[in-house]
């Protein structure tokens, strides 16, 4: 993986575009829903600053949640945050849902 700070050139839109080219692959690992929140969302990501996704995943199994995982932070040459939609905290849960962008094709 190449350092973080290649990654925070990455938007927004180029994130959900690049995701929604590689929609297939990512229905084969067993993703339902794909969404993107935190910085990378919001244009604010700095050198060093992890993706944050939300998932939500067919089979839900700590093998598919890793090859997901392992997938983005290669797609994306960073660190992933993965979020499994049914783990959200309560705390957190309307504020992430409230924002979170779905990639289309999922």
């Amino acid at each position: 993986m190449q350092p973080a700070a290649q990654a925070q050139q990455w938007t927004e839109k180029e994130i959900l575009k690049t995701l929604a080219i590689r929609s297939q692959e990512l229905r084969k690992m067993g993703v339902r829903k794909l969404g993107l929140f935190g910085s990378y969302l919001h244009g604010t990501a700095k050198a060093g600053s992890d993706m944050d996704f939300l998932v939500a995943l067919a089979r839900p199994s700590f093998d598919d949640y890793m090859d997901v995982k392992f997938f983005l932070e290669d797609l994306f040459q960073c660190q992933v945050d993965l979020v499994i939609e049914e783990n959200l905290k309560v705390g957190l849960r309307p504020y992430i849902l409230s924002e979170v962008k779905y990639v289309a094709g999922l």
